[in-house]
């Protein structure tokens, strides 16, 4: 079972997490992070703790701003991508407002979202696997058929905070394109409106 400190355990029950305030000093520069930062696909049996949890989500999609500007550029300050996370407790939405998760499948889903990724075990054997999706019409009403290029754009941007974030705590992660849309959205259970474009496992280094 995961260890999740701050009793993390009891707030899972109740399916609506608010996560610990976001650390934004740590011990690492940017400079060390990127130089360290490498796709790591073999981790230990070791869970992320709410703390690391906390930290990934904020660093793909926190609030940095009073009037809601997050730590990824976003084109028109639209904010088209939702963030999901797959636990051994469930699969969680990230709500960025509030820094909380909200629980939408109470099972655990990391190895069927590794056979909808080709069976690869960078997924399957990863502590958790974040989801990145993406709501085109969200941004498509004011720029058309061009804000598919700034949707991508901008889910790179969060995938390598995301990267850069989880280097900074001592983890490992890797960013996975190859998987089947139709089945990742099944075993989502995503809306209609929501494509995955990213899969993100993170653990500890084996």
């Amino acid at each position: 079972m995961p260890d999740f400190s701050g009793g993390r355990d009891k707030k899972m029950e109740a399916g609506d997490i608010k996560l610990p305030e976001p650390a934004q000093k740590g011990s690492m520069s940017l400079e060390e992070a990127l130089a360290r930062r490498e796709s790591v696909r073999n981790f230990s049996s070791m869970p992320l703790t709410l703390t690391e949890i906390s930290q990934l989500m904020w660093a793909g999609q926190g609030i940095t701003r009073p009037w809601g500007g997050r730590t990824a550029p976003s084109a028109g300050a639209l904010y088209p991508l939702e963030l999901y996370i797959a636990l051994p407790e469930g699969f969680f939405h990230y709500i960025p407002r509030g820094h909380r998760l909200v629980r939408c499948i109470e099972r655990n889903i990391i190895a069927d979202l590794a056979r909808a990724a080709l069976g690869q075990e960078c997924v399957r054997n990863a502590s958790a696997v974040i989801v990145i999706a993406a709501v085109y019409e969200r941004i498509e009403g004011k720029y058309g058929s061009r804000g598919e290029r700034y949707v991508k754009v901008e889910a790179g941007h969060a995938a390598q905070n995301i990267l850069l974030e989880a280097v900074s705590l001592g983890l490992g992660a890797v960013p996975v394109g190859a998987f089947y849309d139709e089945e990742i959205k099944k075993v989502s259970e995503f809306p209609l409106d929501h494509a995955p474009l990213y899969l993100i496992p993170v653990g500890h280094p084996e």
